[in-house]
Order: structure tokens, then sequence, then C-alpha cells
């Protein structure tokens, strides 16, 4: 019976072809190889508007790459910015807008990157939240409040005539407002749990920290009670009259502590 013939290749040739091969398949085709910035600019552009963010971010940072010195890559780090905070990347988008306001410090977009950075770590879904859960933004980690209100007074600060001052002092009324009920929140649980003294500290820094806020009128009721509680009679009389003469016929000396009836804290 014939036997059939098997070819055989030296090992090494063998092994050429397979590292060609495997070479072949592992290359990419760029698609935007023969793209224009502009053309880059427009597609990721056209993606952010259809809320593929992971697509405008990659189209950005190429762009970022191919237009590098130009105004356009300028306006590509800004934008690969928005499109990582619409995607939920917080620490990212934090990153791109430090990495900007460093290379570019005299950038006419400074503005806009300040309140950019103010945005990413501000509760602007505060609204609907609460009104599920009644717990506002005083409730939760106060770190990223305190981070955008730095973000935000920096910008009010620097450029007072900026289109987005107006916004951002809003804003950071609000967050004054938030972190002042925080600390009311804190002077409240231990008034409620007899560590009098504790909801003194807690309240005291609530007036003495946010001046004008519309916390501080539970925090000298606070003081009200913790004082009375602790038997000094004169610090319990000096905190009602500074209740009396700032709130004048507070509801919180007939009624006591208010219900969450409504959210206090919304500015628009």
């Amino acid at each position: 019976m014939p036997r059939a013939k098997l070819s055989v290749r030296p090992a090494g040739a063998a092994l050429a072809i397979a590292v060609v091969l495997a070479g072949c398949a592992s290359k990419e085709v760029d698609p935007t190889a023969n793209w224009s910035p502009n053309r880059i600019y427009e597609e990721a552009r056209d993606e952010a508007n259809s809320a593929s963010y992971d697509k405008a971010i990659a189209l950005f940072e190429k762009l970022e790459g191919r237009a590098a010195g130009t105004v356009l890559a300028q306006q590509a780090q800004l934008e690969k910015a928005y499109a990582q905070y619409k995607n939920g990347d917080k620490a990212q988008a934090i990153a791109t807008l430090d990495r900007f306001m460093k290379l570019h410090p005299t950038s006419e977009a400074i503005d806009y990157a300040l309140y950019l950075k103010g945005l990413v770590n501000f509760n602007d879904n505060l609204g609907f939240l609460s009104s599920i859960t009644q717990q506002d933004l005083s409730e939760r980690d106060q770190k990223a409040a305190k981070e955008s209100f730095e973000a935000f007074r920096e910008l009010v600060q620097r450029f007072p005539n900026s289109k987005y001052a107006a916004d951002a002092a809003a804003r950071m009324r609000y967050i004054i407002n938030s972190l002042a009920q925080y600390e009311v929140h804190v002077a409240r649980y231990y008034l409620q749990r007899g560590a009098y003294v504790a909801a003194v500290n807690r309240a005291q820094a609530a007036i003495a920290d946010y001046r004008d806020a519309p916390a501080n009128e539970e925090a000298l009721y606070i003081l009200v009670r913790a004082y009375d509680a602790l038997g000094l009679a004169e610090l319990r009389d000096d905190a009602k009259r500074v209740l009396d003469k700032n709130f004048p016929n507070s509801a919180y000396l007939s009624q006591g502590f208010k219900g969450k009836d409504g959210p206090w804290w919304k500015l628009w």
C-alpha cells in the first residue's frame, strides 16, 4: 500500500511564518489614520452628543496627540473632561482639568475649567434623590462638596465677570447651606442622645463657620435646649436672645424641631 508523503518544513521557517501571521492578526487598522484633526473633532463631538462617551473620550485623546500645541488640542482636553464627567469618571475628569490648568494657565477657558471642576463634585441629582430618600446633601459625604466649593470660589474671585460666575455663586450658597445643615444634623443627633456638650460644640461650629445660613436658626435652638439641659441658664438666655433677634417668631421655640416637609436648600 503506498504511503502518503508528508511535507516537512524546517522548524525555523515554520516559526518565522507563525510569527508573521500572529503579527498580521494582532495589528489593528486605525480608521482615523487619514483623518484631519477637524474631522476627528467633529466625530468626537458626534459621539459625545450621542452619549457614546467612551468613544468620544478615545477620539479626543487621539486629537490631543494629532493637534498638539494648537487651540484645538486645548479644546479637546476640555471636552474630554466633560465627557469623562458625563461618563461617571469623576477622578479622571478632575485629573484632566488639573492638567489643562497646569499646562495652559493663561488660557481664555480657565474660567470654564474651574466651573466644570466645581460641577464634577457638585451633586446635581440631589433634588431627584431627596424626593425618594428624604435625604439631602448635608447628610452625605462632605469632601466632594468642599472641593466643589473651592473650585467655584476660585472662579468667582478670579473671574467675577465670567458668564459662569453667577451660577457658581448660587451653587456656593447652596453648598454653604448644606455644610451648615450637616453640622446641625450632627448637633441634633447629640442633643437627642443627651450628649449636650457635644451638641453645643457642633451648633457653635455651624454658627461660626457658616454665617447667614438658614440652618443657623436650628443651631441656635439647639444651643437653647442644650444649655438648658446643662443648667446653664445665662448661656441659654443669651442664645434665646440671639435667636429672637435674628429669627423673630421662630417656630422652633413653639413647635420644636421641624419635619422634612420640603427641600429648604433648593435654589433653582
